[in-house]
This record gives structure tokens, C-alpha cells and sequence, in this order.
């Protein structure tokens, strides 16, 4: 069966220093280049969070507070700090990751009104991104997935890709949460596992 490895969001503003850090970030970057290096990937894809300065799922643009949750498009927001906007060094990978590997970079969060944890498609499930298309086209079956972060973006991506048919797995080593929430990064596994996901040491 063919595979793939699908890297979520390793940039620079969910990394140290960044204005949306996740803690211990670059910690999983070497571990990521060793999976890249040896994994034997059919296709090896990133995802880049990729959001217009004015996107809506910032605080900033909605006169809230960081962590403030609103309704937008009909659900629930969390208001963001603002991150990974086109064309700034916050959006760039970080520089350890080795991006030469890439066979393809799937941009996402790029339409103003509506946020994109999933490296598949828009919260709404309005617009996709290209990736489910992409890995049919080339006869993916199961997917590898690692990245930033685990309670949000690689979350949602790993259940879209059982929900597009793939076979998910997600290396537990290769991710981190952003732990927003209480109990985030256990409950999220938790969901995983409920979802038939299946967690790789």
C-alpha cells in the first residue's frame, strides 16, 4: 500500500519565539527529519497555515481578547493572537525543517472569513484544500501525520483523513499541543483513539 507522510504546520510562529508558541515545538523537528529521511514516503506533503492579515479568527480583528471564543459562519471561534500571516517570517517553516523533502505544500486559512485547522478543508467544510484530491490522484492509502498543533490542526487533520478513507496514523513523537484548554493533549488522544486513529510511539 502506498503512503504518505503529511507534516502540519511546522512554522515559525507555533515554534519558540513565536507569537503563537507551541511549547516544545522544535523539539520534534529532528525526529520529523529522520521520518522524512528513512520513512520511505510515497509522498511527503506540508501544510502552512497561510491567513490574510485581516482573517477573523484573530482577536485583533474582532475587538476581543485572546482566548475569547465567538460564533463565526454559525460556530464557535477561539480568538487567536495573530499568526502566520502571508508573506511574514511567522509563516515561513522553521529553518531546521528540512522543506527540500516536500512533494507538495498545501496552503490553508487563507479565506478571510472562515478558519482552517484541517491540512483537508475549511472548519465549515466549505472550501478544500486540495490534499484529499491530491493523495487519490496518486494512490495514497495510508497516511503518516506529524506537526503543530496536536490538539488543533494535526487533530483535525488526522480525522479528516479517516473520514476521506485514508488510513491515519499519527506519531505521538512527532507532535506537541498548544494546550489552550485543560486536559487538552490527553483528550485529544482520547478522541483519536475513539475515531480509529492509530497513535505510533
Amino acid at each position: 500500500m502506498k503512503k504518505a507522510l503529511i507534516v502540519v504546520d511546522v512554522q515559525n510562529d507555533f515554534c519558540e519565539g513565536g507569537s503563537l508558541a507551541v511549547p516544545g515545538a522544535s523539539e520534534i523537528i529532528p525526529f520529523i527529519n529522520r521520518l522524512m529521511e528513512k520513512g520511505n514516503y510515497d509522498e511527503i506533503v506540508f501544510t502552512q497555515d497561510w491567513h490574510p492579515a485581516e482573517h477573523k479568527s484573530f482577536a485583533s480583528n474582532n475587538d476581543r481578547q485572546v482566548g475569547e471564543t465567538i460564533i463565526l459562519n454559525g460556530i464557535p471561534q477561539f480568538m487567536w493572537p495573530d499568526h502566520c500571516v502571508q508573506g511574514t517570517f511567522g509563516a515561513e517553516f522553521h529553518k531546521d525543517l528540512d522543506v527540500s523533502k516536500a512533494t507538495k505544500i498545501f496552503q490553508k486559512g487563507t479565506h478571510p472569513d472562515i478558519d482552517s485547522y484541517s491540512g483537508f478543508q475549511d472548519n465549515n467544510h466549505f472550501l478544500k484544500t486540495g490534499l484529499e484530491d491530491y493523495l487519490k490522484y496518486h494512490d495514497i492509502q495510508i497516511v503518516e501525520i506529524v506537526g503543530l498543533a496536536l490538539d488543533y490542526c494535526v487533530k483535525y487533520t488526522c480525522l479528516d483523513a479517516m473520514e476521506a478513507g485514508f488510513v491515519p496514523m499519527l506519531h505521538f513523537q512527532g507532535t506537541r499541543a498548544v494546550n489552550v484548554k485543560p486536559d487538552s493533549a490527553k483528550n485529544t488522544i482520547y478522541d483519536l483513539l475513539q475515531h480509529h486513529v492509530t497513535i505510533v510511539g
